[in-house]
């Protein structure tokens, strides 16, 4: 199989400006708002022509956001970059830095503004 298994990720929130402003602040990207048919959602910017999956914070009364349940990774050229703006922007870190392995890099976890566990991953 040459391409990737996931094509889109959807992060729940309740509050979408506050929602924006803090990935906007963790990641040093611009999101761009689109009423998709009445579904209001914030789309991260896409690497273009590359392959790969990319996603959507949404606002809708059928999603929750949550602690729980499948855990999304997010890339990062150095993970401590990104948790060292979480706290600023509003966000709880509840795993710093850690290796996986020297082959498979590193980790952390982090609770966003609208309360959903976010994990990221940097092989340095």
């Amino acid at each position: 199989m040459e391409q990737n298994v996931f094509v889109w990720v959807e992060i729940p929130v309740s509050d979408m400006d506050r929602a924006k402003t803090f990935y906007e602040s963790v990641f040093k990207i611009e999101i761009q708002l689109v009423d998709f048919g009445g579904l209001q959602m914030g789309w991260f910017p896409s690497a273009q022509g590359k392959p790969g999956a990319t996603g959507t914070l949404i606002k809708q009364d059928t999603y929750i956001p949550s602690q729980e349940g499948p855990l999304v990774y997010l890339h990062s050229n150095d993970v401590q970059q990104e948790l060292d703006r979480i706290e600023a922007a509003g966000g709880k870190i509840v795993q710093k830095k850690t290796q996986i392995s020297p082959d498979h890099g590193y980790m952390g976890v982090f609770i966003d503004t609208e309360g959903n566990r976010i994990a990221l991953h940097s092989m340095s």
